[in-house]
């Protein structure tokens, strides 16, 4: 840990990038980086975590609260599939006043009406669910699987350290239960990615902790498809807007460590909806293989005014410029335009 914390701070960042590109062309040989087509579908905003960085949700009884149709949801989807999506990645907000068979019904409908990969329900949100419908958490994952789930993501991570987690995120899962939670759905045979925010007033020694605990997670289950990492977007937050934006040399370290250290985990994604298109190009030279989501919506960073948007066309721009082969995936890596040049 020390190794990699002296590492990660003394290492000029030139030779920290090229030791994470090794790890890159180890694991995946070529150029190829991928992407995905898909749309952030927000069910509802309202929210009783209270996270002190979020600046998306809204209490109970606010007026600017929501909780999305089937029939709204059933219509984004159809938007999002004639733009080409494979998957959908559906969160929500601890909102107390769902019943949990509103979950089980909406997963039914999506895949009878408007069929298509449900990437959802993060952790945080397992965790909720099972504590307000008395549930154990594994009968949460086992009912919301037999409904239509098919993975899940990587949300509410922010940093796997209790300390950090009792400051910012109290009333969340805590790091050994958020933990918990993705192991036994490993257990069930579903694959999850897993993610990383950072620059919320965790040490340096805690992000790696954060990174090892993930590592030691993924030697027993091999159940995490990629990791994402990304720094804290300050603005409009609750009660973190007095924190300092962190800059583009921190988040091409951190994405670097992050590589070398989770030699496990297959997949590292780049994240331009946070650091803008540039960063991340020059990350997908720091151990990056992936360039995140096309995201035909999102709503979460850009509540904290940090919006980047860019098309397929351009996406693939981007990476060809970089000095890479784009190339569409599914949300399990699986690469969909080699198949259809090979037929």
């Amino acid at each position: 840990m020390r190794d990699l914390l002296d590492f990660y701070t003394n290492a000029p960042l030139l030779e920290l990038g090229a030791e994470a590109d090794r790890v890159r062309q180890k694991l995946h040989p070529g150029n190829v980086v991928s992407y995905i087509i898909d749309r952030n579908i927000n069910y509802t905003n309202v929210c009783v975590a209270d996270c002190g960085f979020c600046a998306f949700y809204r209490r109970p009884k606010h007026n600017e609260g929501y909780t999305l149709s089937f029939e709204q949801i059933g219509a984004k989807v159809d938007e999002a599939k004639a733009l080409g999506a494979v998957q959908i990645l559906m969160q929500g907000g601890h909102n107390p006043y769902i019943p949990f068979q509103w979950y089980l019904d909406l997963l039914q409908y999506i895949k009878r009406n408007h069929p298509i990969h449900i990437h959802g329900f993060s952790p945080s949100e397992v965790d909720f669910f099972a504590k307000l419908f008395r549930m154990e958490a594994l009968d949460v994952i086992r009912e919301l699987r037999k409904a239509g789930l098919d993975s899940i993501p990587g949300g509410g991570g922010e940093i796997l350290v209790q300390r950090v987690r009792d400051i910012v995120a109290r009333k969340k899962a805590g790091a050994d239960r958020w933990l918990e939670i993705m192991e036994l759905a490993h257990g069930e045979g579903m694959k999850t990615s897993v993610t990383m925010m950072y620059g919320i007033g965790e040490t340096l020694a805690e992000r790696m902790e954060h990174l090892e605990r993930v590592r030691e997670v993924q030697s027993r289950t091999r159940g995490f498809t990629a990791f994402i990492c990304w720094p804290l977007q300050p603005e409009n937050t609750p009660t973190m807007s007095h924190q300092p934006k962190t800059g583009a040399d921190e988040y091409l370290r951190t994405v670097a460590i992050s590589r070398i250290v989770l030699d496990n985990v297959p997949n590292l994604q780049s994240s331009w909806v946070t650091m803008g298109m540039k960063i991340g190009q020059i990350a997908l030279r720091f151990g990056c293989n992936d360039f995140g989501s096309l995201m035909i919506e999102e709503n979460v960073v850009s509540a904290a005014n940090t919006t980047n948007r860019t098309t397929i066309e351009e996406m693939e721009r981007l990476i060809t410029d970089a000095g890479f082969t784009p190339v569409r995936r599914r949300q399990d890596y699986s690469l969909i335009q080699a198949e259809a040049h090979a037929a």
